[in-house]
């Protein structure tokens, strides 16, 4: 007599991987929109903010403090630069949206990299008179000669109000 031993567990297939796919594609998705929102990234389609003769004479107002800068490495083992701090308004306007321009430069004071970056996120919140917010913005490609300082920020767009 031969008997034929039959299991009782069923092939599993496919799904478990899949689903264990589709829930790694979401944390991603959900992890980099939450990190560009985060820097403070200005995307590609965005309009430069004025900066006619009222913003480049209110300029000189904003401040920048508390300057701290790290590096970190992202998911991909890409270093990422995040340089943070706070916006200070030394005024009597209220700023309602502020753009600067970043510049990393070499041991050479030669610019390595240069950005415009809106510092008050897609949804800026307006500072007051004295008033101060903080900031955090993320680089991802700082060239290797760059020299270690601190970058240069200048204002380069306001909207006052």
């Amino acid at each position: 007599m031969d008997f034929e031993v039959q299991s009782t567990e069923k092939p599993r297939g496919r799904w478990p991987f899949l689903l264990i796919g589709a829930a790694v594609v979401v944390v991603l998705v959900v992890l980099f929109s939450w990190v560009s929102r985060q820097t403070g990234r200005q995307s590609p389609g965005q309009a430069r903010l004025p900066f006619g003769p009222a913003e480049q004479a209110y300029a000189p107002n904003v401040k920048f403090e508390n300057l701290k800068m790290s590096r970190f490495a992202n998911m991909l083992n890409q270093d990422v630069t995040y340089l943070a701090g706070e916006v200070v308004n030394q005024g009597n306007r209220t700023i309602a949206d502020l753009q600067v321009t970043v510049e990393f430069r070499n041991q050479q004071n030669q610019v390595v990299l240069r950005e415009a970056r809106r510092l008050l996120g897609f949804e800026p919140v307006p500072i007051p008179p004295g008033g101060r917010e903080a900031f955090r913005i993320g680089f991802d490609k700082v060239p290797s000669d760059w020299n270690v300082h601190y970058p240069n920020i200048q204002v380069t767009g306001l909207v006052l109000h």
